[in-house]
């Protein structure tokens, strides 16, 4: 009974639908929205998802508009199968589903509620089928590549792209005025340092930034200014050099696959495929399928974004940790993971429901389902420590519940309180991330 358990947890992320079906013309399937998603990775997930279909002389080429690619592939009788995928940024993709242009929509930030509500005639987005995180980003800030800059804190960071510091001299360095480059407002990039850095301190971006459509061009652009900063997706940082961010009480982390993968660090992002719950294409929701599965997840990896697979990772204690989590991370693992929960909610998060499946998986196929899974929890800061160490450890024991149902026999579940915090607890957004529950194997 239990092994009929987990391959039922485990089927979901590699199971992809029988031959599909092929639309006598027309596109088989639109995809519209992220330029992050859309210039490369959209793409080769579909070319991946076609060549598991069994297509032929699979290839993409330019489409009628900047940023437009069409991906194309041929039956064995001889039949052309069209995907179109246009990257204009995430918020003309939810435009296009309202308008019945588009069959899915890429996105690099999450849906908004006014969103949500304009988009509620085709179903929940917010559900867990709707609404499928398909890899992790982290916004780089970059510099030129002889900068001596090693470190900027969030707050820093606001001011520089307000313009309240305009000086490299005004942050220890030298160099002159600084120059701004930031991705337009179509894009999801922008919105997500917007929401990251600029929204939380009231600080609108400096009109004296240079705004750019493509991710590669703005990296170049800052890499050949001696006294430019950008941001940019990771994968686009290129020959630019990214410096380590420090928010709140946080340590300094560089944009490394761990701190991205467990999305400690402080301006890591989740990327979405949005799949309209009505009308559903079968061609959108082989692709969500295909792009969970392992197959799938090894594109993502090879495209420069960070896998949602599970994998276990050794850290190196500090004497600034709790000597608790000291003592775990000498005899333990931690696996790349970390459940967070919905907005207000004891609820796991839409994410955190797909990574139990990827979790339980991972502690079957390594033989860890008899007390060797220990779980720590974190949370914000409470006027009572004591308060706040106990709904740090409510909270590991919510993971718990799930994995016990999956057959997994926990080792200890700590609760640490508001101790080790990832992000500032200065606004909603810092807070959640905070509250958090990490999986540790022995």
């Amino acid at each position: 009974m239990m092994l009929r358990v987990l391959l039922l947890l485990i089927l979901p992320l590699c199971a992809v639908a029988a031959p599909l079906p092929v639309p006598d013309q027309g596109p088989a399937l639109r995809i519209q929205g992220s330029n992050t998603i859309g210039a490369a990775l959209g793409p080769a997930l579909v070319k991946g998802l076609m060549e598991h279909q069994g297509l032929q002389a699979v290839h993409s080429e330019p489409s009628d508009g900047a940023n437009e690619q069409r991906v194309i592939g041929k039956t064995r009788q001889g039949k052309s199968v069209i995907v179109e995928v246009a990257a204009h940024g995430s918020s003309t993709g939810f435009s296009a589903l309202k308008k019945a242009s588009a069959d899915l929509a890429a996105s690099s930030r999450p849906i908004k509620d006014n969103e949500l509500v304009d988009l509620e005639p085709l179903g929940d987005l917010k559900s867990p089928e709707a609404e499928q995180v398909i890899a992790i980003d982290g916004l780089a800030i970059i510099l030129h590549p002889r900068n001596p800059l090693d470190t900027l804190n969030t707050e820093q960071l606001a001011q520089i792209f307000n313009g309240e510091i305009s000086t490299w001299e005004a942050l220890g360095g030298s160099g002159g005025a600084i120059h701004l480059y930031a991705r337009d407002d179509q894009s999801g990039t922008y919105d997500t340092f917007k929401e990251l850095v600029l929204r939380l301190r009231g600080k609108p971006l400096a009109g004296s930034a240079k705004r750019f459509e493509s991710s590669e061009a703005l990296s170049d652009a800052v890499s050949h200014d001696p006294q430019g900063i950008g941001f940019i997706g990771l994968p686009s940082v290129r020959e630019a050099k990214a410096v380590a961010i420090v928010d709140g009480d946080s340590q300094p982390m560089l944009p490394v696959t761990r701190l991205i993968a467990t999305e400690d660090y402080p301006l890591s992002r989740r990327l979405y495929f949005y799949l309209p719950p009505s009308g559903r294409n079968p061609w959108a929701k082989a692709l969500v399928d295909f792009t969970q599965s392992s197959k799938g997840q090894a594109i993502v990896a090879a495209n420069g974004f960070i896998a949602q697979q599970v994998q276990a990772i050794s850290v190196a204690s500090r004497p600034s940790m709790p000597e608790d989590y000291q003592a775990i991370a000498r005899d333990a693992q931690r696996l790349t993971v970390n459940f967070r929960f919905e907005e207000g909610s004891a609820s796991l998060d839409n994410k955190a429901r797909q990574d139990l499946q990827r979790v339980v998986a991972y502690i079957n196929s390594h033989g860890k389902l008899d007390k060797q899974v220990t779980l720590v929890g974190f949370g914000d800061a409470k006027s009572d420590p004591q308060r706040a160490a106990l709904l740090s450890k409510l909270r590991a024991m919510a993971v718990r519940r799930e994995l016990v149902k999956s057959g997994v026999v926990l080792r200890d579940i700590r609760g640490l309180g508001a101790q080790m915090p990832v992000a500032a607890n200065t606004a909603d957004e810092g807070r959640i991330k905070n509250r958090r529950v990490e999986v540790w194997v022995y």
